[in-house]
């Protein structure tokens, strides 16, 4: 069988073994691959396996072998499901190997706002502590967050990590998401129904919820108006949920007080990004996920997607609406 992994130097920069797919097949393995190579490399693939790569419906067709697709990340929206499913192609992702790791980093973002870490230190590095005349000094107002309120769209699993981890700081939890499932145990917490009353009420907002057709620029002018002006906004999840002139914007007239933000709409960021310039912006490479734990993680599951396809029993299917009557068990 014939494995071809499309991108995977972001997976696997060498601190991991392939070990676990060699195991299965044939593995034929691609750094990084432009789209215009990917029916070449794949031709006698009977899996793909891809993470940021696109496979289009012409892509699709275009492969005649290709039986399966396996998603090195939890978003799969550049996979075009129905062509998939046109011709039986299960196709399955990652739904969790990385909830503690982006947890943690979206809370150091947090900090770096509240305390601005970075600058303080470039500052003591440049002279400023020695030239001082007083003991101390910071260069931007430092924020406690106990007793402010955390605002979390999409509670998930990441969502409901980032809750226990800004309870443990003492903050109030709010959370947005169409999908409430269960309360957490700890307290102060509440639902909210609309996205309007979070954003509103929230001195922190974190998004962490997929993207979808439906939810692109969800975060618009409109609801960031709603927002306070010392509040802080964060974008952990996918840089097409936000409008991004709206928040620069936002952010260069004061109207909230900063934004974190390790994805944008375009990867790597363009050099016209309107985020390069906004006021009390940080930005980062989309590095939240990128732990070695994580990405080990990441590894041993699309080895058991692969495993389980083989078995006829494929797991951690996303495509399943458009495989129904076809005979291929999701």
């Amino acid at each position: 069988m014939k494995i071809v992994v499309l991108d995977g130097y972001t997976l696997n920069p060498g601190d991991l073994t392939w070990g676990p797919l060699e195991e299965i097949g044939d593995l034929d393995l691609y750094d990084r691959t432009d789209p215009r190579h990917v029916v070449a490399r794949a031709k006698e693939a009977d899996v793909i396996v891809t993470n940021k790569v696109p496979l289009t419906a012409k892509m699709v067709e275009a492969l005649p072998h290709l039986r399966y697709v396996t998603v090195t990340a939890t978003g799969y929206d550049m996979i075009d499901l129905e062509a998939t499913g046109r011709r039986g192609i299960p196709v399955s992702n990652v739904p969790e190997y990385g909830t503690d790791s982006v947890a943690q980093f979206t809370m150091a973002l947090l900090l770096e706002l509240c305390h601005r870490v970075a600058l303080h230190d470039k500052a003591v590095k440049d002279g400023e502590w020695a030239s001082c005349p007083d003991w101390c000094f910071w260069k931007t107002p430092q924020i406690l967050l106990k007793g402010r309120t955390m605002g979390i769209v999409g509670f998930g699993r990441i969502g409901r990590r980032v809750g226990e981890l800004a309870h443990a700081f003492g903050m109030e939890v709010m959370a947005y998401d169409v999908h409430r499932g269960s309360e957490p145990s700890y307290r102060p917490f509440s639902w909210v129904s609309s996205l309007k009353d979070l954003f509103s009420k929230a001195d922190v907002i974190t998004l962490h919820c997929p993207q979808t057709p439906e939810n692109v620029r969800f975060v618009d002018g409109e609801l960031i108006g709603c927002m306070k002006r010392e509040a802080f906004f964060i974008n952990a999840a996918r840089g097409g949920l936000v409008d991004e002139e709206a928040l620069a914007q936002a952010l260069n007239e004061g109207r909230i007080a900063g934004a974190a933000v390790d994805v944008v709409s375009e990867e790597p960021i363009k050099a016209d990004n309107p985020l390069l310039g906004a006021r009390n912006c940080l930005i980062t490479p989309h590095m939240a996920w990128g732990s070695r734990s994580a990405r080990k993680n990441l590894m041993d599951t699309t080895a058991a997607n692969i495993r389980a396809f083989l078995s006829g029993r494929p797991i951690n299917v996303v495509n399943e609406r458009y495989l129904k009557g076809r005979g291929i068990p999701a």
